[in-house]
């Protein structure tokens, strides 16, 4: 990189890593269970892996999916995939054959990346799916259970020449990130090189990042307040400690002080973890100074656990949704006064709150959301319909504005609070769960006749699963049974907390559950 490219603006996504490998060579990178990145090296195996994917047949504008646990390949992968003019298509490594290969077939993945550990679901799905080119991790292709035409990753890494480029520009896809809709099938939100460069400069912006932090992320990387950590610690040049999932409070705690960690992102469900009383009591970690919370409210009843097991950190309540990443934050020295508020538009954004005849409301008054700025999606992956509900006329001619559908109010200094939501979308764990989806895995189990899910409020999850099923004529079957059977086709975060079976399902006149009547 010359001293030219370093004084220029960033325009693209992967650049961020080439300035900093520049800048901060030698200094670690990422740290995953026993290895550890620096950035030259992060650098390298993804330019390495890049022209591998290039070499076969990956150009620009082509969508290669990543279907990995939280690892250094997958970070590689990433950077990668943008280098070679793609687009990176993250999925959830919990996710079941039939909705990989529908993401697959969705996108039309040139390509797929994936953990030798999830050989089985992705072959089942890459058989249902044409995807040209397989690399998997940590597996050799000889192996039984591996496509036969897999490559491996640690040759692809290997891989003598540098990626040519490929002329990327700043409105060039980066990713689709898939979410779930209240169709049952997700949907893939498009961003580009710019708008997701934006939100990761602003996020950087009033979080005071620097290269001096270490952050500690315990979020799937699939899920993209865990991506962002990466995307983050790259471009500011902060390590980043990188754990697979967040199963054990007293490991997460130990890795917080062995590391010095200074900024550590969770969901309410995490904190409410870190702050049981057997926790907090014994534990105190000095070195954080900032704790964000986004995926759902945090309730105030945490902030004091939060506070003693961190003493020294400030505390951002966050609002945000996958379109546009992030749509505001509280600043912490607001939060003893506003402990329910989400604060207001995140640097070089703004937000308005609309009737939903288009009309502006005042302070105290429900409105819908709207977001204006240049982290708003491009749109829906090949669903126009979709995208068109989402991104309305703004108030200049040819502007786009984000149209949540989620309503909140403000007070008289302009500060955000969450009133609902306006679909039946469930927000737990941090994650947005589809309805239909759970619904549809509850009638393939032997004796469902029909399942309605709802969410209800949750203090741990912010919102809880909730099913309601009946039974078809003559079956006898325990709640506990539907709830083992169900376990065989949904993630983890998807599973009803509680399965009520019932005698019938009110219905409104077009046929539909009348779901207000369950909750």
């Amino acid at each position: 990189m010359t001293a030219m490219t370093l004084t220029r603006p960033l325009r693209l996504l992967h650049e961020t890593l080439e300035r900093t490998a520049h800048l901060l060579p030698d200094k670690t990178a990422i740290v995953c269970d026993d290895e550890t990145l620096t950035f030259r090296e992060l650098d390298d195996r993804s330019n390495s892996l890049a022209a591998f994917l290039q070499s076969n047949g990956v150009a620009r504008g082509d969508r290669v999916a990543v279907f990995m646990e939280n690892s250094i390949e997958a970070a590689v992968a990433i950077y990668a995939i943008l280098k070679a003019g793609a687009a990176f298509v993250l999925v959830n490594p919990q996710t079941k054959q039939d909705k990989l290969a529908y993401v697959l077939r969705n996108c039309d993945a040139k390509a797929l990346v994936f953990a030798s550990s999830l050989t089985a679901v992705a072959r089942e799905a890459v058989a249902l799916a044409n995807v040209a080119l397989l690399v998997t991790s940590g597996a050799d292709p000889s192996d039984a259970q591996a496509p036969a035409h897999a490559h491996r990753f640690a040759s692809a890494i290997a891989f003598p020449d540098r990626p040519p480029q490929p002329k990327t520009i700043s409105l060039d896809l980066a990713a689709l990130i898939y979410t779930s809709g209240s169709t049952g099938n997700p949907k893939g939100v498009m961003h580009t090189h710019q708008s997701m460069l934006f939100a990761l400069c602003s996020i950087a912006e009033y979080l005071e990042l620097s290269s001096d932090d270490v952050i500690l992320n315990v979020l799937p990387l699939a899920f993209d307040y865990g991506l962002y950590q990466l995307l983050m610690a790259v471009y500011v040049g902060a390590q980043l400690v990188l754990e697979r999932s967040f199963t054990y409070p007293g490991v997460v705690l130990r890795k917080l002080r062995s590391h010095g960690v200074t900024v550590f992102p969770g969901v309410p469900t995490t904190f409410a973890m870190l702050t049981s009383t057997d926790i907090q009591h014994s534990s105190c970690v000095e070195s954080v100074r900032r704790v964000t919370n986004t995926g759902a409210a945090l309730p105030p009843a945490y902030l004091t656990g939060i506070q003693r097991v961190f003493p020294n950190a400030a505390i951002y309540a966050m609002y945000g949704l996958t379109e546009c990443k992030r749509v505001s934050f509280l600043p912490p020295e607001k939060l003893a006064k506003k402990p329910e508020s989400v604060g207001r538009a995140i640097p070089g954004t703004e937000t308005l709150l609309l009737s939903p005849e288009g009309e502006p409301v005042p302070p105290g008054v429900a409105g819908i959301l709207h977001v204006r700025g240049a982290h708003i999606m491009l749109g829906y992956w090949n669903d126009p319909d979709a995208t068109a509900k989402m991104l309305v006329p703004g108030p200049y001619p040819g502007e786009k504005l984000l149209r949540t559908g989620d309503w909140f109010k403000t007070d008289e200094e302009g500060d955000l609070y969450f009133l609902g939501r306006s679909d039946d979308i469930i927000k737990s764990r941090g994650e947005k769960i589809s309805p239909v989806e759970i619904e549809a895995a509850l009638l393939r189990v032997e004796g469902v006749r029909e399942a309605a899910v709802i969410g209800v409020p949750d203090d741990v999850l912010g919102e809880a699963v909730k099913a309601f099923v009946t039974l078809r004529a003559g079956i006898q079957i325990s709640e506990q049974q539907i709830q083992r059977e169900v376990r065989m086709y949904l993630e983890a975060f998807m599973l009803p907390k509680e399965i009520v079976v019932v005698d019938k399902l009110v219905k409104l006149p077009n046929g539909k559950v009348d779901k207000s009547a369950l909750k």
